[in-house]
């Protein structure tokens, strides 16, 4: 593929948005719409590949990813063999787009939660796993909790949890806030772009303390959880007072996603020097023509996208590669 805006186009049905699955796969190691390898195989085959080639700034890469029934999933870059193929993410940044996306605007606090731990994560490798190990920590607690329900234990063996979920919890809530804190700007920015005024990211929650989890031990003892700490906060994704979950339109839904992909985008640019890649699946149909053209221009000067339509004559410029997908074939035509 050429870099630049690169359309995909083809009728409903055909393969469009398995070839953007397929790019996501080879360049993150997982798909973006389920995270069960054995679906990312066609009906009926014992496994799958996807391999891409391209460049990260002056450096050659060959990225692959090959699933096998039965066998664990693999991964080379520049052929050599990888320990795990999430590692991949390591090498390339690649922000996707897709119609199901809307659901880390409207969608309950743990689909934004994971949105922007993955976002914390491509901005700030070093703490990309504070959040699986804060996750570990409260279910040990929830575990000791258990046992002291049970009467398999004393209420000691709580205390060292607790301690333990408020240093990684504290640590996790100040990560998450200087993420929003770099992305807020650049997303106020694209959102006004596109005409969705006065946006902000707010962070619903304070650090948890030991303090806090002793005040709430005996409600947690009775319910065998862990009521206090990151893993129950939430983002507000406002438009002046609004909050867009429950006080936006899907239009305005969109918009804001978009806004943070692009802001997520720019973000990652300035802070690496190497712009992500970009997977829009679908996401011209219901923008209406100047936002088709805002949106055409901005991704065009991000780096290299990759944007599915049914129709090439949707994008208000010409692209600078012309992909047509028929069942099973995937063909340069001319821009």
């Amino acid at each position: 593929m050429q870099p630049g805006l690169v359309l995909v186009v083809g009728a409903n049905g055909v393969g469009k948005t398995n070839l953007l699955e397929g790019v996501h796969v080879a360049t993150q190691g997982f798909s973006p719409r389920t995270r069960t390898d054995s679906q990312v195989m066609r009906f009926g085959a014992e496994g799958a590949r996807a391999a891409v080639a391209g460049r990260r700034g002056e450096v050659g890469l060959e990225l692959e990813v090959t699933v096998r029934r039965g066998e664990g999933k693999r991964a080379r870059l520049n052929g050599a063999p990888l320990r795990a193929a999430e590692q991949l993410r390591t090498t390339v940044s690649t922000l996707v787009f897709t119609p199901d996306r809307l659901g880390v605007v409207k969608g309950p606090p743990a689909a934004r939660r994971a949105y922007f731990d993955r976002v914390l994560g491509r901005f700030s490798p070093a703490k990309a796993a504070l959040s699986t190990e804060y996750g570990a920590a409260v279910a040990q607690r929830n575990a000791a909790l258990r046992r002291v329900t049970a009467g398999a234990s004393s209420r000691d063996v709580v205390e060292p949890w607790s301690e333990r979920v408020a240093a990684l919890g504290a640590e996790l809530v100040a990560a998450r806030v200087e993420t929003l804190a770099l992305l807020g700007p650049p997303f106020g920015a694209r959102a006004d772009e596109f005409g969705l005024g006065e946006v902000s990211l707010r962070y619903d929650g304070e650090p948890p303390t030991p303090e806090g989890l002793a005040a709430v031990l005996e409600r947690d003892l009775e319910r065998g959880v862990t009521s206090l700490g990151p893993h129950l906060d939430d983002v507000v994704i406002a438009a002046g007072d609004r909050d867009l979950r429950s006080f936006g339109s899907q239009g305005e839904q969109r918009l804001a996603l978009l806004a943070l992909l692009l802001a997520e985008a720019e973000t990652i640019a300035d802070r690496t020097g190497v712009p992500p890649l970009l997977l829009l699946d679908d996401v011209l149909s219901e923008l209406d023509p100047d936002r088709r053209r805002i949106l055409a221009a901005r991704v065009r000067s991000a780096g290299q996208a990759l944007v599915t339509a049914t129709d090439a004559a949707m994008l208000p410029s010409a692209p600078d590669q012309l992909l047509e997908v028929t069942p099973g074939s995937v063909l340069e035509a001319i821009a």
